[in-house]
């Protein structure tokens, strides 16, 4: 997860953000949540790269599989 999102308290008050960005992680779900695609946000947003916002994605979806998974055990 290190070359996708990072957490410095000297970055954006320790505010979870995409790696090697100040753009908080938070604003890509934001983004999402109004209805932008994944092209706007980076669009808004050039520092991050595409294959970050898709690895995150891909991250969260996995990690809510597992929980899924245990959680019906």
């Amino acid at each position: 997860m290190e070359s996708i999102v990072s957490r410095s308290p000297d970055i954006m008050h320790g505010t979870l953000c995409f790696a090697r960005t100040r753009v908080a992680v938070r604003s890509l779900f934001d983004h999402l949540e109004a209805g932008y695609s994944i092209e706007r946000f980076l669009a808004e947003f050039p520092t991050v790269r595409r294959e970050q916002v898709i690895a995150l994605l891909e991250h969260v979806k996995n990690e809510m599989e597992l929980s899924t998974v245990a959680g019906s055990q």
